[in-house]
């Protein structure tokens, strides 16, 4: 029964269900409130009325059906717009969730349900000992993959138990400031350049540390490879439609976990979300360089990126016979002698440069008189109806255009055709093993995408010209500082593929007893027995099998970053005033518009000819402005357009980033970019 004195003040009933474990008391409270009390002066009321006696620090008031959380506590009811028909949950911010890994390893760990997901992803790297989190997000698997696993858990005869590394004892999982998980320029090593161990000197950090030495094992080594039988039973995207289905569970980065329908111990995917691997360096970055690896390897295996037969030969060839006979062997530490550690580290510095991706160049390192290329080259244009013509030409490569002429005499007059390739698509045409050393330049023009063929005589000309087209689609000349890294990147990997055959080494039991199987993708378990597999497999291993364990795997991610799709993510679109749906390609520095029938690339626009870009929430639409008065519109199809949007924000976001900021990151502008006015 209320009062009189009660039912004659404004006071109202509010209804609270309290998330505690204690059977013997009642989880329902019902306050009396008035709408301009704040909210800590509701959960003061609560905790009062419960009559428990334990740390309600980490708890707060979850609004069941507007799907918030209330943690403004000095905002009143009525400000909150909570009335009496509101269901409020009082209930703890650190819940357990589980995360599946990029090496498919899991992890059990505490994480903030109430923070936004940027700042709860960051939170985990701190604890997996990962730096730059603004790389990775969180994904929910795709319903194609649960429904193949589901298939899998009800065919199997034993009951499926997965292997969970338990880290819910962690500083930060607890809701306290953990390490910080950034580097300072005198900050001491923590991993071993050459094999990735945890440096001597570090070994005490991670005593303190739920990441002890056998837990930074899981994550920093690469394991023995699953069966081909475990790999058939793994969802294989088989078309792009298919692998639009794989991005379109990315979680907002502006919400809370709780928010987006996450419950406690649900699965989730921790994935590198952007492809821009900022400021790698193996004394601080075993962990976020295995997981690179790793993601790169099953997206590989599972041919969710293509490749051709000679590039799934290397990385076959790196990954079994290099990181995972390391990683098993008890002399990993002992692999580099003394004499040739500085060697090694001058070597991974080098592939610093050019792992870093997307790195805006300093003009003052750069030389004022811009170099050009001449030499003779073939010309090679497809014809619909009849043979491709092909023709040998001298060509110029002078700033971001090539020009062709008849012979090298006639170069002082007019070129046959001057060819602009800023912004255009360069794709590798090569096969080391036939000599044929071919660039594929798809270049933007009113109608769509003109299509030209270069081929050149050998490596090294082959290598000093391809490297003049990637810089020039971005709007880059060969006076760019990142033009000699690029060619050398380039041979690096053409030396891979240039292998010699041994015939010791194809007798080699041990090495053939690895099951080359688990190596490849299946496509190629299906044309080749395994033990042609395992020769061809041993002939790329020459020229790979002297390379420390982390360049092993610093070399599988550069030849994973020359593949022409890497970096893509897809989506299905429609274009404003199209009537067809197409396919778009997000990439770090670009949006392809691709035929979602043929995967042919019809238009691309470069981030660094972007205007503006804002969505129509109400129709859901994303509409971009580019220079010369190029505008495009596009509803998504796949995913939700805020998830499109939220791509290009975080890339453009990731192109601030400079080795000068100290590490710090400007999460406002983070948001300012990616999060919308919905």
């Amino acid at each position: 029964m209320i009062s009189s004195s009660e039912y004659g003040s404004h006071s109202w009933g509010l209804l609270v269900t309290v998330d505690h474990q204690h059977e013997e008391v009642q989880k329902e409270f019902l306050l009396r409130v008035t709408g301009d009390l704040h909210i800590g002066g509701v959960m003061l009321k609560l905790v009062e009325q419960i009559k428990i006696s334990q740390d309600w620090s980490d708890y707060a008031l979850w609004w069941e059906q507007k799907k918030c959380w209330l943690l403004k506590t000095h905002w009143t009811l009525d400000k909150c717009g909570v009335q009496a028909d509101a269901k409020l949950f009082f209930t703890t911010q650190h819940k357990m969730l589980r995360l599946r890994l990029p090496n498919m390893k899991t992890v059990r760990l505490k994480v903030s349900f109430s923070s936004v997901v940027f700042k709860a992803v960051s939170d985990i790297c701190k604890i997996l000992n990962i730096r730059r989190s603004e790389e990775l997000s969180l994904l929910k698997q795709s319903e194609d993959a649960l429904k193949k696993k589901k298939k899998k858990d009800k065919n199997s005869k034993e009951p499926v138990t997965e292997d969970i590394l338990n880290l819910c004892n962690s500083p930060v999982s607890s809701g306290l400031s953990g390490s910080p998980g950034l580097y300072s320029k005198t900050m001491t090593p923590i991993y071993d350049p050459i094999s990735g161990t945890p440096a001597s000197s570090t070994v005490t950090w991670f005593s303190d540390s739920p990441l002890t030495e056998q837990n930074c094992s899981i994550l920093a080594f690469s394991h023995p490879n699953c069966s081909p039988e475990t790999l058939a039973e793994m969802y294989q995207p088989r078309t792009l439609a298919d692998k639009a289905k794989l991005n379109a569970g990315w979680l907002d980065s502006s919400r809370s976990l709780m928010e987006q329908g996450i419950l406690e111990d649900d699965q989730l995917l921790l994935r590198f979300k952007y492809y821009t691997f900022f400021d790698l360096n193996p004394k601080y970055d075993a962990v976020r360089i295995n997981q690179i690896y790793e993601q790169a390897r099953w997206a590989i295996l599972l041919e969710e990126i293509d490749c051709t037969e000679e590039e799934m030969l290397i990385f076959a060839a790196l990954q079994a016979y290099q990181v995972n006979k390391l990683s098993l062997s008890s002399e990993a530490q002992d692999f580099t002698c003394e004499s040739e550690v500085d060697e090694v580290e001058a070597a991974l510095s080098n592939l610093e440069v050019t792992l870093e991706g997307g790195n805006t160049s300093n003009a003052l390192e750069d030389i004022t008189d811009i170099p050009k290329l001449a030499d003779n080259l073939r010309l090679v244009r497809p014809r619909k109806l009849s043979l491709k013509a092909i023709k040998p030409y001298w060509f110029v490569f002078k700033d971001t255009s090539v020009s062709y002429f008849k012979n090298k005499e006639s170069a002082q007059g007019e070129p046959i055709e001057k060819l602009n390739l800023k912004g255009c698509e360069v794709v590798p045409d090569v096969n080391v093993a036939a000599k044929k050393f071919g660039i594929k330049l798809l270049i933007p023009v009113a109608d769509g995408m003109n299509e030209v063929y270069l081929r050149c005589e050998n490596e090294n000309q082959y290598a000093r010209w391809m490297a003049a087209c990637v810089l020039a689609s971005k709007g880059k000349t060969m006076a760019d500082s990142s033009y000699h890294p690029e060619v050398h990147k380039i041979l690096s990997f053409l030396k891979m593929k240039n292998w010699a055959m041994s015939p010791q080494a194809v007798s080699d039991p041990e090495s053939i007893d690895m099951k080359p199987e688990c190596f490849v993708s299946l496509r190629y378990t299906k044309k080749y027995k395994s033990k042609q597999l395992a020769a061809r497999i041993l002939e790329a291993h020459q020229n790979v099998c002297q390379m420390p364990l982390v360049e092993a795997k610093l070399r599988f991610i550069q030849a994973w970053q020359s593949l022409p799709e890497f970096g893509l993510s897809y989506y299905i679109v429609r274009f404003k005033g199209s009537k067809k749906d197409d396919m778009l390609g997000v990439s770090y520095n670009r949006l392809i518009r691709i035929d979602i029938a043929t995967g042919d690339p019809i238009t691309t626009w470069r981030f660094s000819n972007m205007k503006q870009w804002n969505v129509n929430w109400e129709i859901r639409q994303v509409a971009i402005e580019f220079d010369q008065n190029v505008s495009i519109a596009f509803t998504c199809l796949s995913a939700d357009c805020k998830i499109i949007h939220e791509y290009i924000g975080g890339y453009i976001f990731l192109s601030t980033r400079s080795k000068d900021q100290n590490e710090t990151l400007d999460e406002d502008l983070f948001h300012k970019l990616t999060g919308g006015q919905e």
